[in-house]
């Protein structure tokens, strides 16, 4: 088994607000300054977009620790209604979070575009982001599937909304809130279960919480957003494979610095915490009104089974699931999982891809449309068992973590997909290597 130590500083920044602070600077009069902005390939898919609509980004680097870099970006725009009609198809590559969130810019913007992406993202669920900019009057076409491309045909005089989310979402309720921005009147967003709320803390939105957990979100239309900077703090995300590795590998201690501790990002800690893990947080503070601090994790031999089925937690460590559930697996040969139908459209059916790669691995595994089990295991491979990535760099990601962590004989299918997210994830793990 591997031994991890060592401090962490140079963590990737955060990809949901890299993501936001991109394109609230390009609804906002002046100058936006980013200042760590991820270097990941969906965040420079995001800017690739708005540079192609016509807003300008300057982006500038230097060399960051590992060798990889940090990233510097200028966002300018006129405010609201800044952007120029494309003239091709604006291409979002493997970003959900892309195509998702600005087609709640587009859909206010009073010309047509289309936006697609690679083979991966032009199979995923698009009809939640569909139906809402429907109802506020624009029009907007998906394939048969209901997948991209999405061409949009937007409106000037996009309507106010009124709108229940169906499922907890933060990208379908940032893209209704971008869209509302534009809107000749007021409209409010009623959040049943809660989910990561960046957009709201960086455009300054109210919000109205009810003894029930409810929350309502208010967005005033057609109100000037003054350029403001941002600083993007470390990934809470990302973070998250560092702890697992900590927790799986013998006699590991590992301090992860300056991470994002949004209470709706870091759901997975409690988790953990919950099932004896040995984790502590130091040095918490507020920057930009985010919270952020260091974690502390040392080894957890004898962690407890995880067994995640209240929707509240389900939405809180949605991207974390499957490092969770790798975790468990290896941790105490068992996991449940439900209330997670979500993960289906990831950039990957994250249940069907974790539950092929562990039943590969020996564990025995019930699939369920919403989660599944993992039941105890088996056997143990007698050679090297090749983990199917999928695309998908937190599928791949977990299973790396397993086979550092445990000596297992694991071998991905894909290791470049982890740039997606983490550029230097690899590096990292050999930094701490004991």
């Amino acid at each position: 088994m591997g031994v991890f130590k060592g401090e962490v500083t140079a963590l990737p920044p955060d990809k949901s607000i890299s993501h936001r602070a991109a394109l609230i600077g390009s609804l906002s009069e002046g100058v936006t300054e980013i200042t760590n902005f991820s270097a990941g390939f969906d965040n420079q898919s995001t800017l690739g977009v708005l540079r192609d609509a016509g807003i300008g980004i300057i982006q500038e680097e230097v060399e960051g620790a590992y060798g990889f870099p940090v990233r510097k970006v200028i966002v300018t725009s006129r405010g609201l209604w800044s952007f120029t009609a494309p003239d091709k198809p604006l291409m979002c590559n493997n970003s959900g979070s892309t195509m998702r969130m600005f087609a709640g810019i587009l859909a206010a913007q009073p010309f047509e575009s289309e936006l697609v992406g690679d083979s991966s993202l032009m199979k995923r669920p698009m009809k939640r982001i569909a139906d809402p900019l429907r109802r506020m009057g624009a029009d907007i076409e998906l394939s048969q599937a209901g997948t991209a491309p999405v061409r949009i045909r937007g409106v000037k005089d996009i309507s106010p909304i009124d709108y229940v989310l169906p499922v907890p979402s933060a990208q379908v309720k940032s893209l209704v809130a971008f869209a509302a921005l534009h809107a000749d009147g007021e409209s409010r967003i009623l959040e049943p279960v809660r989910s990561r709320d960046h957009t709201e803390l960086m455009l300054g939105l109210e919000t109205i919480d009810s003894p029930d957990g409810q929350r309502t979100i208010v967005i005033p239309g057609r109100k000037t957003i003054p350029a403001r900077p941002f600083h993007v703090p470390s990934d809470p995300s990302a973070a998250c494979f560092l702890v697992a590795l900590a927790l799986l590998g013998s006699g590991s201690e590992i301090i992860i610095r300056d991470v994002c501790l949004n209470p709706t990002r870091v759901g997975f800690i409690p988790v953990l915490k919950g099932a004896g893990a040995h984790i502590t947080i130091e040095n918490s503070r507020i920057i930009g009104g985010e919270c952020i601090g260091d974690i502390l994790v040392r080894s957890t031999p004898g962690l407890n089974p995880l067994v995640i089925s209240d929707r509240t937690v389900v939405a809180g460590v949605i991207d974390e699931l499957p490092m969770l559930s790798v975790l468990s697996a290896f941790a105490s040969g068992e996991f449940e999982l439900h209330h997670a139908e979500e993960l289906r459209t990831k950039e990957s059916d994250r249940i069907n891809a974790i539950v092929v790669n562990l039943e590969r691995l020996g564990f025995d595994c019930e699939q369920y449309p919403d989660g599944f089990r993992v039941i105890g295991r088996r056997r143990r491979p007698s050679g090297r068992v090749t983990a199917e990535c999928f695309d998908d760099h937190r599928i791949a990601m977990s299973f790396a973590v397993a086979a550092r962590a445990t000596g297992e004989a694991i071998e991905l299918s894909q290791s470049d997909v982890v740039g997606v997210s983490f550029p230097n994830f690899f590096a990292i793990i050999d930094s701490l290597t004991v």
